[in-house]
């Protein structure tokens, strides 16, 4: 690459730099916007491209807002505490009980919302109940990795529970429907082996009795309070109700975002009327006006992701792809097993250096450029998947979800150390990939491959 593209990738880097650090907690679309508006006056990204942009970032972008609105309006039917109150009533004073309900809940957060929406949901529960059970900070430990990491990891089996991975989705031509098909199973048995990886590093630590709790907890305003009595089973059972009943119909239209891809039908209109139903049972039932959601909706979401399009564009029209494809593309010819475990690994370095964002787009852009068959190029995009989505998870810069987690402890409180974290993912994150990567190599090998 000549002096201009790479003052260009350096420029990108320290772009990338402030996105990371989030000096006085610099909203991430501020860097992103400035990079963007900078690069298209250079002329190295055109108007074409900012259209092109545009049919990719805004479809995945909408499915993910409408995602958070009902994620936000949950919320204000008390699902989170009630969630919470019913994990613990679950545990029946077992530590050891909490530790995995605590990842299939953040499991199914990740599965029914996505990954940065599960990492705020389950952290304040799980801050709650460990502050409410008396656990010591190194207790909390495992509970708080644990939960990151799996929340984290869980949008791997899924499309939809990443932005970055919907973006993805439309590059290489790949439905949301068959991704699941082709990834699912082997990203659940990549998660199970992180879960059980975890509670073997975490073993000695997790407290085997936990005490019980005195009072119930009661959520006004965003935050929980405790209260002297228990409601009354009538109560309970009326609450109950309405809980499984919004579970039911969120889940609903989670298969129905999946039917759709299936029958071609636009994702983001299912996603959008979902969470417009949702906002009017809300207004109905609590009386509450669908307006205040709209202003808690992170609507900067779609201006990052446009902006990191935009960066990406530039960072290819300057020649990084073509550059990465020359070098990469007579190994990935070599073979599937071998091409899945390279292009793994390398979205698994690239994420942990700038974050995951850019390392998928870069390596998916890249793989569209390579002579690849369909099932080779579709099976190498789902090993970035794997590099992108849970090796990233080496460093907590690796994704926006971790840095979210880290900036929520901190706010709150609690120290966890870079050494804490990355004791524990330098054992667990290297064989969860490898297994993963092998699962998919051997499930697309038995199901997918005819010759």
């Amino acid at each position: 690459m000549n002096q201009f593209a790479v003052g260009f990738t350096v420029f990108s880097f320290l772009t990338m730099v402030l996105v990371l650090w989030r000096p006085r907690g610099l909203n991430e679309a501020v860097p992103t916007t400035l990079g963007a508006v900078l690069i298209f006056l250079c002329g190295t990204v055109t108007t074409a491209d900012l259209a092109d942009i545009s049919s990719k970032v805004t479809g995945a972008a909408i499915t993910i807002i409408a995602t958070m609105v009902m994620a936000i309006s949950l919320e204000s039917f008390g699902f989170f505490h009630w969630t919470a109150a019913k994990i613990h009533e679950i545990s029946k004073g077992s530590g050891r009980r909490l530790f995995w309900l605590t990842n299939i809940l953040c499991f199914l957060m990740t599965m029914f919302f996505n990954n940065d929406g599960s990492i705020l949901i389950t952290t304040p529960i799980l801050l709650l109940l460990l502050s409410r059970l008396g656990l010591k900070n190194h207790q909390k430990l495992p509970y708080l990795i644990s939960g990151a990491l799996i929340a984290t990891a869980s949008s791997a089996p899924i499309g939809v529970s990443n932005i970055v991975n919907l973006i993805s989705l439309k590059i290489i031509g790949m439905s949301l429907y068959l991704q699941t098909v082709m990834f699912f199973v082997p990203g659940v048995l990549g998660l199970l082996l992180l879960a059980i990886l975890l509670f073997a590093v975490f073993y000695k630590e997790i407290p085997i009795k936990l005490r019980p709790i005195q009072s119930t907890l009661l959520l006004t305003s965003g935050r929980y309070h405790p209260l002297q009595s228990r409601p009354s089973q009538s109560q309970s059972r009326k609450k109950t109700r309405v809980m499984i009943s919004v579970l039911v119909f969120v889940f609903f239209v989670r298969a129905a975002l999946f039917l759709a891809s299936y029958f071609d039908f636009p994702v983001p209109i299912v996603a959008v009327f979902g969470s417009v139903v949702l906002l009017g049972w809300r207004w109905v039932y609590l009386k509450l006006n669908p307006l205040d959601v709209i202003k808690k909706t992170p609507w900067h979401i779609f201006i990052f992701a446009f902006n990191m399009y935009v960066i990406i564009y530039g960072l290819h029209n300057i020649g990084l792809t073509n550059w990465l494809v020359q070098n990469l593309e007579p190994v990935v010819s070599g073979g599937l097993f071998q091409a899945s475990f390279i292009m793994g690994t390398l979205v698994t370095i690239l994420s942990n250096i700038f974050n995951n964002h850019p390392a998928l787009m870069v390596g998916t852009i890249s793989l569209t450029e390579m002579n690849l068959s369909p099932i080779m190029l579709k099976t190498i995009y789902l090993a970035n998947i794997v590099g992108s989505d849970i090796g990233s998870l080496l460093l907590p810069i690796g994704t926006l979800a971790t840095l979210i987690w880290m900036h929520i402890l901190k706010k709150e409180r609690v120290k966890i150390k870079w050494s804490h974290y990355i004791r524990v993912t330098f054992i667990v994150i290297p064989p969860t990939v490898f297994f993963t990567l092998l699962c998919l190599y051997f499930w697309i090998k038995l199901f997918f491959l005819t010759e």
